[in-house]
């Protein structure tokens, strides 16, 4: 039997005294599920950032998780315009870091909603801080119905291999973000749009997988989302040793 892909999934930090009085890691069940799902083993990781050389050499490939975070604007040049933005320094500096190493080695990533927007930033891109006061839009990209039902569609580029693996030229999503892409960064295709022209993916074509997402694929709502996963494991896959 082959050996399972191990795939790194950065975690979210808290200091809210709900699960323990003291600072906890997070990570949504279905970030692992999905993975699972898939044929992969999820690995949560740590920000230990003397760590990512040693981690990056045992797994297979990196999912940059989303939450309910923003990365400092000082990361794409500007200043914070908004008191709306929920800023984590030590997630952000650790995400930058095992991102680049991790292109660098041509480890597949996946981004999903921040992870998306870091991989952008990480490329010199930049952010819309606040959609509904730097935008027009008629989409509600924070979706008032639950998170496990999609809200808008999303229309792909057909010269992406994100069409490439879902085959289809428009999708339906779900959406929980209230900040986008504004400048996509050097060297990234822009893989999905919505209706209202809000970048909702993007892809590096020179990497073995480098794709991100706004949405949340982990949901594994429609079979677009499965093909995702599918895709980024079977790539992972590829890097295993025997």
């Amino acid at each position: 039997m082959s050996k399972k892909p191990l795939i790194g999934l950065t975690l979210d930090l808290e200091t809210s005294k709900t699960y323990s009085k003291f600072p906890w890691y997070a990570l949504r069940e279905n970030y692992c599920s999905s993975i699972s799902s898939f044929g992969g083993i999820p690995f949560p990781i740590v920000y230990d950032n003397k760590a990512i050389n040693s981690i990056l050499d045992i797994i297979d490939g990196l999912v940059i998780t989303g939450g309910a975070f923003d990365v400092h604007p000082k990361y794409y040049s500007e200043k914070i315009k908004y008191n709306n933005l929920n800023i984590k320094v030590a997630r952000t500096i650790f995400e930058i870091k095992i991102c680049k190493l991790a292109l660098k080695k041509n480890i597949p990533v996946l981004g999903i909603c921040g992870g998306q927007q870091l991989i952008n930033i990480v490329y010199g891109g930049s952010l819309y801080q606040d959609i509904k006061k730097d935008l027009v839009t008629n989409i509600e990209h924070e979706q008032k119905n639950p998170r496990n039902e999609v809200s808008h569609s999303v229309s792909l580029n057909t010269n992406s291999l994100l069409y490439q693996i879902i085959k289809q030229k428009k999708i339906k999503v779900n959406s929980a973000h209230h900040q986008s892409i504004k400048k996509p960064g050097k060297g990234l295709v822009v893989n999905a749009t919505s209706c209202d022209g809000i970048i909702e993916g993007i892809e590096d074509q020179s990497k073995s997988f480098c794709i991100g997402v706004q949405w949340h694929p982990e949901f594994l709502i429609k079979n677009s989302d499965n093909k995702i996963f599918k895709s980024f494991i079977k790539t992972a896959k590829t890097r295993v040793k025997p």
